[in-house]
């Protein structure tokens, strides 16, 4: 059994379900993550639902180097809002891509962060990307 864990532009899906379980237990959201030279994983209710996992997002993410918020109108996660992220080496270069499902487009932060102002006014003054659905 390996005593660590690695990520590179090569990683398969396999060597990535790890981070994309620990994400998922910890945020109960849908996570997806692929390296950037071969396919991923998607995580669900705490469980690998894909080994062979892409989408045009997290391939975007992978070509641009970026913060992708958006809507996808097709795929796994059509009209949900989605973010996702690149995880890159020492140098800045895209390794991978992670995704989840962006609570933050579809909770009412006011509502949520009631009773802790601090925490939403943190929220507010992140820079947000606009959402806006598209192909992906």
């Amino acid at each position: 059994m390996d005593a660590e864990i690695v990520i590179n532009e090569d990683s398969t899906a396999e060597e990535l379900a790890p981070i994309a379980k620990a994400a998922n237990d910890l945020l109960v959201i849908p996570i997806t993550l692929r390296s950037k030279n071969r396919k991923g994983v998607r995580v669900e209710k705490g469980d690998v639902i894909d080994f062979e996992y892409t989408s045009p997002v997290l391939e975007r993410v992978l070509d641009e180097n970026r913060v992708i918020r958006t809507i996808p109108l097709t795929g796994s996660y059509a009209h949900v809002p989605v973010v996702v992220a690149p995880i890159r080496n020492r140098k800045g270069e895209v390794i991978a891509a992670l995704g989840v499902v962006d609570v933050l487009g579809t909770a009412d932060l006011g509502a949520v962060f009631a009773d802790s102002p601090r925490v939403l006014e943190q929220i507010k003054l992140h820079p947000r990307y606009p959402l806006k659905q598209e192909e992906g």
